[in-house]
């Protein structure tokens, strides 16, 4: 008894008739009552009365109707189940993300552009810092990182995005003696004590940039681990600290932000993930983040065309 059995069971036993049945099947009368014949051959007794007009179901055929309903339902359910699943509509997408990946936007932006698309994914996420999102990812705990790019020598078996850029800002207490200047410039903050982020790559990018800029000037005073943490010390006036740009949306009293004239320290977010990514919800995440990232770049040079246009006009 095989699934095709069941489902010309099932349309003999709802039509009452074998010819209807055969014609709702799309084969003929002799070859559908043949089938019908080899179940009940199989089963050990007949499934229906037969007369001259049309059909009644046995009390076994009646049976057989509750269960191959049943059974066939579960095989459609089954099957729509994995197709779902391959398409990555369902499954588990365990996202890890640093502080300055939510001020971005970025971030809150693709998981709820995601969720709207697949409802019935599930999406977990977890603040970490970069060189943690690394070892997750690495060892299979954590699928998607969004982090600063941190690290210049990247890991051969991880995908690196670009998916943002901003600038940085300098952070300090509203009484520190720089707090007055509407714009700095990077020999101002010479021997001036710094707060930085704890990283475990002492080669970091930012590192590199701030000692090739200022040399043995350059006043490391704190390494901290979270974005609060060094807006909390810059704001307790233990020194100054560059962070990214969309950080000075967070209004902390004591705390100010100044724009730094240099754009040797911009920062790119990075998105970070396996290169032999094998999950299907973790796949369709990162293809709706690409399309996403396409299109915004798409909408920013129309917008950039539309404007440039506009002031030749003028």
């Amino acid at each position: 008894m095989d699934l095709r059995h069941l489902k010309y069971f099932l349309a003999v036993a709802e039509e009452r008739h074998f010819g209807r049945a055969a014609q709702r099947l799309n084969i003929v009368q002799p070859a559908l009552s043949m089938q019908i014949k080899a179940l009940e051959a199989e089963l050990g007794g007949p499934l229906f009365i037969r007369t001259s007009r049309h059909v009644e179901l046995t009390d076994a055929g009646k049976l057989l109707q509750v269960e191959a309903t049943r059974t066939l339902e579960q095989v459609e359910h089954t099957r729509l189940a994995v197709e779902r699943s391959i398409r990555g509509e369902t499954g588990r997408v365990r996202i890890g993300f640093a502080g300055n990946a939510v001020f971005s936007g970025r971030l809150m932006q693709d998981i709820r552009s995601f969720h709207q698309a697949y409802p019935d994914a599930e999406l977990i996420c977890q603040e970490l810092a970069p060189q943690l999102q690394h070892e997750a990812i690495q060892n299979g705990t954590l699928d998607v990182g969004y982090m600063p790019d941190y690290y210049p020598v990247h890991d051969s078996a991880l995908v690196y995005e670009c998916v943002g850029e901003w600038s940085r800002v300098v952070v300090m207490a509203s009484d520190h003696k720089l707090a007055d200047k509407e714009r700095l410039t990077i020999d101002m903050l010479a021997h001036e004590p710094m707060i930085m982020y704890s990283i475990n790559d002492v080669d970091s990018q930012l590192d590199t940039q701030l000692q090739r800029l200022l040399g043995d000037s350059l006043n490391i005073a704190w390494r901290i681990s979270s974005s609060l943490s060094v807006l909390a010390m810059a704001g307790a006036g233990l020194g100054i600290a560059l962070v990214p740009a969309p950080l000075a949306q967070v209004a902390i009293p004591g705390v100010v932000y100044r724009v730094l004239d240099s754009k040797e320290l911009s920062a790119n977010l990075m998105m970070v993930s396996r290169k032999d990514e094998s999950s299907a919800a973790v796949i369709a995440y990162l293809n709706h983040s690409r399309k996403r990232m396409m299109e915004s770049v798409l909408e920013n040079e129309l917008s950039e065309a539309i404007s440039h246009q506009g002031n030749e006009a003028d």
